[in-house]
C-alpha cells in the first residue's frame, strides 16, 4: 500500500438527470481524523451515514468535505418552494421600511438558493442518500489519488535522505575507533608527563584498568547497532505504507537518541559537525513524516 500524504483536494460532479452534486474534499494534517461537513439542507440529515463513507477512505487528517445539490436542468420534476420564498422577500421588505430604505426584489437571485429547489426524487430518502453516498465516494477517490501522488513523492524524499544518514552511520563506525586509540594515546602521554614532572613511574598495571573505563565510554558500537537497525525499520515503513506516518515518528525519535548518545561520547571534531549533520537531516525528515497519514 502506498504512502499517502494528509494534505489533499478532491472533486467530483455529477449530473444523474434529477440533480446535480458537486463535492469538493480539502484536507491537512491533524493527528486525529477530524471531519468538518459543509451540507445543504437536503442532506444534513444524511451526515452520519456520509462520515462512514469518508472514514473507509481516510484515517487521519482535518478534512473539508463541501456539497452543492441543486436541480438537474432536463429534470422535469423541479419544484420551487414558493412559501418559503415568499416568507424570505417578506423579512427582506420589512427589514428594508424599518431602516427606510427602499426594497426592489431581484428574482433572479432565487435560482442560486438550493434550498428553495427540489426534484420529485429528493423527497425519497434512500434515492438521495444512495446518490449522495456514490457521489461522495467517487471525490474521495479522487481525493486519494492526489494524496497518493504526494505521498510518494514524500517517500522519494525521505528515501535520498536515509541515504544520506546510512552513510554517516558508516563514517562513524570507520571514524570510532581511530578516535580512541587516539585518545589512549594522548592520555597516556599526559600522564607520563605530569608523573615524570613529579618523579613518579607510571603504572602499567593501574593505567590498563583506567583505559578499560575509558573504552567503554568510549565504546558506540551498541548505539551504531541500533541506529543502524532504526534506518532499516524507516525503509521498511515507507515501503508497506499503511498507517506509517506515527510509526515513522517515532522511528525518527528512536535515531535522534542514539546518534546524540554517539555525539555525547566521542569528542571529535569532525565526527561533531557530522552528528549535527544527522541530527538536521532526521528533523528534515520529521517535518515531512508530519504531513504522512
Amino acid at each position: 500500500m502506498a504512502l499517502c500524504s494528509m494534505t489533499g483536494f478532491g472533486r467530483f460532479q455529477r449530473d444523474d438527470g434529477l440533480r446535480v452534486q458537486t463535492w469538493e474534499v480539502r484536507s491537512v494534517n491533524s493527528r486525529y481524523l477530524d471531519p468538518k461537513w459543509r451540507l445543504p439542507s437536503q442532506a444534513r440529515a444524511l451526515e452520519g451515514r456520509l462520515e462512514k463513507v469518508l472514514r473507509r477512505h481516510a484515517g487521519r487528517g482535518r478534512v473539508e468535505i463541501s456539497l452543492i445539490l441543486r436541480g438537474s436542468a432536463d429534470s422535469a420534476a423541479l419544484h420551487f418552494d414558493a412559501g418559503q420564498a415568499a416568507a424570505l422577500l417578506d423579512t427582506l421588505q420589512a427589514f428594508a421600511r424599518e431602516r427606510g430604505d427602499s426594497f426592489c426584489p431581484d428574482y433572479a437571485a432565487l435560482l442560486s438558493i438550493p434550498s428553495l429547489w427540489s426534484s420529485s426524487d429528493d423527497d425519497t430518502d434512500a434515492g438521495l442518500a444512495a446518490a449522495l453516498e456514490e457521489g461522495l465516494t467517487q471525490a474521495l477517490e479522487d481525493w486519494n489519488a492526489a494524496r497518493r501522488a504526494e505521498g510518494a513523492q514524500l517517500a522519494a524524499d525521505l528515501d535520498i535522505r536515509i541515504q544520506h544518514m546510512e552513510e554517516w552511520v558508516r563514517q562513524v563506525e570507520k571514524r570510532a575507533p581511530a578516535i580512541k586509540e587516539e585518545r589512549f594515546r594522548l592520555v597516556r602521554e599526559r600522564l607520563a608527563d605530569i608523573l615524570g614532572s613529579l618523579g613518579c613511574e607510571l603504572e602499567e598495571a593501574r593505567f590498563l584498568q583506567e583505559m578499560v573505563i575509558m573504552a567503554d565510554r568510549l565504546d558506540v558500537s551498541e548505539e551504531l547497532t541500533r541506529l543502524r537497525s532504526h534506518l532499516v525499520r524507516l525503509r521498511e515503513l515507507l515501503r508497506s505504507g499503511q498507517d506509517a506516518g506515527r510509526k515513522l515518528d517515532f522511528t525518527l525519535q528512536e535515531c535522534f537518541r542514539e546518534i546524540n548518545t554517539c555525539g555525547n561520547k566521542i569528542q571529535d571534531a569532525d565526527l561533531s559537525r557530522l552528528v549535527v549533520d544527522f541530527k538536521n537531516e532526521l528533523e528534515k525528515c520529521r517535518e515531512q513524516v508530519q504531513n504522512l497519514e
